[in-house]
């Protein structure tokens, strides 16, 4: 005895456009996301070093990042604050660069200037990371490390960036 009745005329069929559509918003939001953690880089040719340390940020501090093209443009965070180009005729072309750096000191953890001092001035205690294209002229990055030890600045700790033979990455050990 067959208790089931079978009425091709009422088989229902599953809509999946509401399941694709969700499907390609995630891989959106993704896309999205990843690229976000990536806006401090710049597309740039860094150097070889020859010794290398692996460059592991912890992600829950604040790390400044200044980008310096080969023909010595500075960028930050994607936007441009010095180009030698559009900055040939000011004044004071790398006002904008100098105001970032300020206001970043100011963000970065502190501590005192001498090691085991409890009093005096203090210091960012954080490095600033300067990623420079292999063929950008030093003086463009001397420019930066000057700022960096100015008056209401003084930044000590800075990291130069640098790439490393791909046949000698770390992950292959």
């Amino acid at each position: 005895m067959n208790l089931s009745k079978h009425d091709p005329e009422t088989e229902m069929e599953m809509n999946m456009t509401p399941m694709i559509d969700v499907v390609f918003l995630l891989i959106i939001f993704f896309m999205i996301i990843t690229d976000m953690t990536q806006q401090d880089l710049e597309e740039l040719v860094l150097p070889m070093a020859q010794f290398a340390r692996e460059d592991k940020p912890d992600p829950d501090e604040y790390r400044p990042i200044i980008n310096i093209q080969y023909d010595g443009k500075i960028i930050i965070k994607r936007e441009t604050y010095y180009s030698p180009e559009e900055n040939d005729g000011d004044a004071n072309p790398y006002e904008g660069v100098k105001e970032w750096l300020a206001k970043t000191a100011k963000r970065m953890k502190t501590d005192f200037l001498t090691e085991g001092a409890t009093t005096g001035p203090k210091v960012p205690d954080e490095p600033l990371l300067i990623r420079a294209d292999i063929s950008t002229p030093f003086k463009h990055i001397q420019k930066i490390m000057e700022f960096c030890g100015a008056a209401g600045v003084q930044i000590w700790k800075v990291q130069l960036a640098c790439s490393v033979p791909e046949s000698e990455s770390p992950d292959d050990e």
